[in-house]
């Protein structure tokens, strides 16, 4: 099916992309949930393993750089082979990853832990898009990308409250075996399920990987989105790791009412992912994009120099702010999606998703630099942390303008 401009008409899904949508959805929970626990164990870690804030930003960063470096390794690779095999093989390691982190003892091992899990999850992400892609047209994929999303609203809503559950009474390790447990379930089911998907292999002319990955890179159409989504990354990193520890010595909100907004804000989420999904694919990627934008500025503005506040508010702050981060990031996604060709569509969501890794990583290490807490206080600095994202979302809502301007060109349309 041609692809078509964000307003075409939506078409409906099969069962089969139905079932693919769901047990993709599931994996990406266990993918999300590994990173994200890392955030409101932050509180519980350092103290736990006696790190300060920058040792804490740069376990975090571990992770997000050496999946960006597996991203990189793995382009060239990433069209030459059955995208399910691809898929299970870095699934697998994975898995593996997240039980080191399980049994991890002290700081320095985790910090192995989470570049072993690095290295194959932060793969993962490419290798769902590029199947989404192939089996997935344009017109739907505002949905898609929302389904997707509500992965993460799932582990916001069952993932963190259960998991700072387990390690309030278990440890902190209790979480990534949770994560492992759900992980292999997954997997066995898509082993089972999943049909191969080989049909790029006929597209794919014979040459070595690094020619592949060479030609991809020096794409000058794909330049842009490649730096679009740098930036899209940054801001986000450098709030995410101490959310926890702002809101614990910040906020004044207590280590029991923690789960409480995590949960919330995932209710929250949960509505919100298929909802700008639909609305992308109706109004336009674009438009919902500038909204997101819009959205996303004015609460990060508010939630970063926010003081002590009644619980309520802050709930009320934290699930608008994803509002606005998922009305930018479903409609980005999608627009991304559309601008490779089929026959370097892997290797190009591999290079896409390695340079979100590694700008991330970037803004972890940054903030943790940036931030600082004295011994028992408050997380000084975190108000720096916001006009720094500002300033990205409005650079990046010029670059995604160029980005929507190429993918509804009628020169470029191509089969999805």
């Amino acid at each position: 099916m041609n692809q078509a401009t964000s307003t075409e008409a939506p078409v409906q899904f099969t069962g089969y992309q139905k079932f693919v949508l769901a047990i993709l959805a599931f994996l990406q929970f266990t993918i999300i949930l590994d990173f994200m626990i890392m955030s409101p164990l932050g509180a519980i870690l350092m103290p736990a393993l006696n790190i300060t804030p920058s040792q804490f930003g740069v376990v975090v960063s571990a992770y997000a750089f050496s999946a960006g470096i597996a991203g990189f390794l793995a382009a060239g690779f990433a069209d030459r082979f059955d995208r399910k095999k691809l898929l299970m093989f870095f699934y697998c390691g994975f898995i593996l990853g997240t039980f080191l982190c399980g049994i991890a003892p002290n700081f320095y091992f985790l910090l192995f832990a989470r570049i072993v899990t690095g290295l194959f999850g932060g793969v993962i992400g490419s290798i769902v898009m590029a199947i989404t892609t192939d089996l997935f047209p344009f017109s739907m994929r505002g949905r898609v990308m929302g389904v997707l999303q509500t992965a993460f609203a799932g582990s916001q809503i069952l993932g963190l409250p259960i998991g700072l559950f387990l390690s309030a009474h278990w440890g902190w390790h209790a979480p990534f075996l949770m994560i492992v447990a759900i992980a292999a379930l997954v997997g066995v089911i898509i082993v089972m399920n999943l049909k191969p998907i080989d049909a790029h292999l006929q597209l794919h002319p014979d040459r070595s990987p690094f020619h592949h990955l060479k030609t991809t890179i020096a794409t000058p159409r794909y330049l842009l989105a490649f730096a679009a989504t740098g930036l899209l990354s940054i801001g986000g990193y450098m709030l995410m790791p101490f959310g926890s520890a702002f809101a614990v010595n910040n906020l004044g909100v207590s280590m029991h009412d923690l789960p409480t907004i995590y949960l919330v804000t995932g209710l929250g989420a949960i509505v919100t992912g298929p909802m700008v999904g639909k609305l992308s694919d109706k109004f336009g990627k674009y438009r919902v994009f500038l909204f997101g934008a819009a959205m996303t500025i004015v609460m990060a503005v508010i939630y970063t120099r926010l003081g002590v506040t009644p619980l309520p508010i802050v709930i009320l702050v934290n699930v608008l702010l994803f509002v606005g981060i998922f009305s930018r990031i479903i409609p980005a996604q999608a627009m991304m999606s559309a601008v490779p060709t089929a026959d370097s569509r892997g290797s190009f969501m591999a290079i896409n998703s390695s340079l979100q890794q590694i700008a991330g990583g970037v803004g972890s290490v940054v903030a943790g630099m940036i931030v600082s807490q004295p011994a028992g206080g408050a997380i000084l600095h975190f108000d720096l942390l916001g006009d720094i994202l500002v300033c990205t979302v409005l650079i990046t809502a010029v670059m995604m303008y160029f980005i929507h301007r190429l993918v509804a060109v009628p020169a470029l349309v191509r089969t999805a």
